[in-house]
């Protein structure tokens, strides 16, 4: 059988005794807790540097005996080793889908080649490309068009080429370069480019434009604004004089592209651009060039170090058995969740200030790949598909939405992330405020898990008419992952970790989790109506009324 081959998930004999399974499942984490004194070892796992806990989830033995049974079914690792291999598993673009490439050792054995091509090579090439640019900028040989050092490094992109990079930054702060800093601008409102080169110096500002085909609107958009920005603001500190604002421009902008003439006609030095692949999805690029402003503030070694993490959870998945493979079980689980308890949402709760852009990035990546209701040979879904995934860092979140979470009526799956050790040691008098901190992370798993009996609330003394709304049902399903300290190593293991978590949902969906073309529609429609919003009546006839009307208001009312 071809791995491109779709089995339907709900004609399995696994499925069908799933569904009989959550039909007769009594629920009760404190009974399967007091029965079990085992249960918390027994399900929890090492993946790499990551201790994952996976025993206050609503499942027993049976449930994951037939879950791993369900990905046989599904041809779970023939499915895992062909994407490894780089066959053609993103079918409706026909393309190889090998992000898993990015992050290979340059040693790496026997050598990967797809289509006559070594890939490691190729990607081995880049890179060195990128590290070498970036100690040029990071050591001052490269400067601005007046010779001052770069202190700002500016990523125009979006998608893809934002969330990632973003994240990144944000999580690995204590890492960059002191004196260097990182930007990134990726939304076409013009308030997201106005606000952030406000303060900056032109002289000392580089810009990186992020987009594979150098065609995104929004992208170019925020490259144009930029260019003109930094021409017009040299000019106006008279930094111009006998130069030539062509070399302005090519001295402070790169590219990440593969499309060598227009980034040439934009004016950056084709020299300049660093490349990647067509088996590179956007959201699955943060480890590709699309990290050179990473590579750039934080430096050659850290993203060393952060592509050998990718590569050490990458190496787990392929190699680990069903029953002890953290993302392959991550997975199942989600699919239990989502199809036999009714979730529709997952919360991603990281105990770690730094990690605040996870779950943005997880929105992508988890429902830009499995929000999809064709499978991939064209027919239609034959069970539910995605999650809204969402989340904000704890303890944040533990006084606006977690009300929701423990009390609700809506089944929530959530996944608490924390580390042993702070990048702050920070004491409120005796009190280590990290350890207040994470005595936090282990009361709400215990709560959602166990909840608090009517009879619990009595004993405290509430009167009868509160003790409703003080009871907590419990039996909230939750998973913690931990490590030691949030490095450069550990982030690319929780990125590769929910990669393939969203790879074995896609697998046993049916689905293609590498295309996107759900985000296309809007965009050509844009183009469009872009006329009829410059006042085009002919355009703006020609559209529905509601839009009509919606244009209308718009063109009374700008100034």
């Amino acid at each position: 059988m071809s791995v491109n081959t779709i089995v339907d998930p709900v004609t399995t004999t696994a499925w069908k005794a799933l569904d009989a399974h959550s039909q007769g499942l009594d629920a009760n984490l404190r009974t399967w807790f007091e029965q079990d004194p085992q249960r918390a070892s027994k399900l929890s796992f090492t993946a790499a540097d990551l201790h994952v806990d996976l025993s206050k989830n609503l499942i027993t033995d049976e449930t994951l005996e037939l879950l791993i049974k369900l990905a046989g079914e599904v041809n779970l690792e023939d499915r895992r080793a062909a994407m490894f291999a780089g066959e053609r598993i993103n079918v409706t673009e026909d393309r190889a889908v090998l992000h898993t490439a990015l992050r290979r050792p340059a040693d790496a054995q026997p050598q990967l080649v797809v289509d006559g091509q070594n890939v490691d090579e190729d990607v081995h090439e880049v890179l060195a490309k990128v590290y070498d640019f970036a100690d040029r900028v990071r050591s001052g040989e490269w400067t601005g068009i007046t010779g001052k050092q770069i202190e700002t490094v500016v990523n125009i992109g979006i998608g893809g080429s934002d969330l990632g990079p973003v994240m990144v930054y944000e999580a690995l702060k204590p890492y960059a370069q002191p004196g260097l800093a990182a930007r990134f601008i990726s939304n076409i409102d013009p308030t997201d480019a106005a606000e952030t080169v406000a303060d900056l110096d032109p002289e000392t500002t580089l810009f990186i434009v992020a987009s594979k085909t150098f065609g995104t609107l929004e992208t170019l958009t925020n490259a144009r604004v930029c260019r003109e920005w930094l021409l017009t603001s040299l000019r106006e500190a008279g930094a111009l004089e006998g130069k030539d604002e062509k070399d302005a421009v090519a001295a402070h902008f790169v590219a990440v592209s593969t499309a060598l003439d227009k980034v040439a006609d934009f004016g950056i030095d084709p020299e300049n651009a660093f490349g990647f692949w067509n088996w590179v999805g956007g959201r699955y690029s943060v480890d590709s060039a699309i990290g050179t402003p990473l590579a750039i503030v934080l430096g050659p070694d850290v993203f060393e170090q952060f592509l050998a993490g990718f590569h050490a959870m990458d190496e787990h998945f392929r190699t680990a058995p069903l029953a002890e493979n953290v993302p392959a079980l991550m997975g199942l689980l989600n699919i239990w969740n989502v199809n036999f308890l009714g979730a529709e949402t997952h919360a991603v709760l990281p105990y770690d200030q730094y990690l605040h852009r996870f779950p943005a990035y997880l929105q992508q990546l988890t429902m830009e790949s499995n929000g999809k209701s064709v499978r991939a040979d064209g027919t239609p879904v034959t069970t539910e598909t995605g999650e809204v995934f969402w989340g904000e860092p704890g303890t944040n979140g533990q006084h606006a939405f977690y009300q929701l979470i423990h009390q609700g009526t809506r089944l929530i799956p959530a996944d608490f992330i924390a580390f042993a050790n702070p990048v702050h040691s920070t004491k409120d008098g005796e009190q280590d405020v990290h350890e207040l901190f994470l005595a936090n992370f282990f009361a709400q798993t215990k709560a959602l898990a166990f909840g608090k009996t009517a009879e619990e609330v009595r004993a405290e003394g509430t009167a009868e008419e509160i003790v409703p709304a003080r009871v907590f049902s419990g039996d909230r399903p939750t998973t913690s992952i931990m490590a030691s300290q949030l490095t450069p190593s550990v982030l690319g293991q929780l990125i590769a970790l929910y990669e393939h978590i969203t790879f074995v949902q896609g697998t046993v969906w049916g689905i293609d989790s590498f295309d996107q073309w759900g985000v296309e529609l809007g965009k050509q429609l844009a183009l469009q109506l872009a006329p009829a919003v410059g006042g085009d009546r002919e355009v703006l006839a020609q559209q529905d009324s509601s839009t009509q009307g919606l244009i209308e208001f718009y063109l009374n009312n700008r100034k």
